[in-house]
């Protein structure tokens, strides 16, 4: 048999980040709250949480939590049927999602604003390239996923929701010292790139599409969005950048394209736990529709 008490503890470290914090929004003691986590993980013969600034839940820790957030919405929903049990509910339910940086940056916010307005759900939206969004879903870390996965992991289904489109951007004085002669591999291996981060393929994709190599430029790691778009009108380096934040800098000339023309589409899909999916439809709801509008579907 569980000991709910003892997983509960384990979720709000999770969640605040402390012990200390767990403890003050449990309204227990510190060490009732060491000492429940203690018993569990010697019970179970597994570390379920990473101690260190913020604690944060092992890969074991993580199905823990998101087992407490299911009872949690079961309580809400049972003393909505049920009036008469009194107050049992165990608070607002937390959705955690993952979604990449560009999406986050661009039409995601503002899809889920809508659910937010309609629902006393928390979010806790965790950051992570396109291409590995899906790995939190497996994980069991997340309810939910922007991937450009279309395979759908286990328990989930898949909803198709648009390309999100790129176009490569530098400064006009950025193409004056690299490109005077034109974008070429060769000009293209002394002009620095903007990567997000070791994870990031994305320019080396569009040279390899667009020169027919990969002249592996010098880079500079920036884990922006929007610092992406900053650091080419700046021209510390040129990169690919969602074409709804650059369009405005284009059409004022304080960006312009290395080559005219050349976008890259990264297909998305928003993957569901068909759990999550039955509970919060609207969720699904208001990011299809919104991504229907922001992304392109071709």
């Amino acid at each position: 048999m569980l000991d709910y008490s003892a997983a509960a503890a384990v979720a709000a470290i999770v969640r605040t980040g402390s012990f200390e914090k767990a403890a003050k929004a449990l309204n227990v003691t510190p060490s009732a709250i060491s000492q429940r986590v203690k018993q569990l993980e010697e019970r179970m013969g597994a570390v379920l949480i990473e101690r260190g600034v913020p604690c944060r839940a092992t890969d074991k820790g993580a199905w823990l939590c998101r087992h407490m957030e299911l009872v949690g919405q079961l309580e809400n929903d049972l003393v909505v049927q049920l009036p008469e049990l009194g107050d049992v509910s165990s608070g607002p339910v937390t959705v955690d999602v993952a979604v990449n940086a560009d999406s986050l940056g661009t039409w995601f916010l503002p899809a889920v604003a809508g659910f937010t307005r309609r629902s006393n759900v928390m979010l806790n939206i965790a950051v992570d390239d396109q291409d590995y969004t899906v790995d939190w879903l497996k994980r069991g870390r997340v309810l939910a996923a922007v991937t450009s996965m279309p395979q759908p992991a286990a328990g989930c289904t898949v909803t198709a929701l648009g390309h999100l489109r790129y176009v490569a951007t530098a400064s006009p004085e950025f193409m004056k010292r690299y490109f005077a002669d034109g974008v070429k591999a060769e000009a293209m291996s002394q002009a620095p790139v903007l990567t997000f981060n070791n994870k990031d393929t994305m320019q080396g994709d569009w040279l390899a599409a667009n020169l027919g190599s990969n002249p592996a430029p010098p880079t500079h790691w920036l884990p922006s969005t929007h610092g992406f778009v900053d650091a080419c009108i700046l021209g510390i380096g040129w990169s690919l950048n969602p074409i709804d934040l650059v369009a405005a800098h284009i059409e004022a000339g304080r960006l312009v394209e290395l080559i005219p023309g050349a976008t890259t589409a990264i297909p998305l899909y928003w993957q569901v736990s068909r759990w999550a999916q039955t509970q919060f439809p609207e969720l699904t709801q208001h990011v299809v529709n919104t991504a229907k509008i922001s992304l392109s579907q071709r």
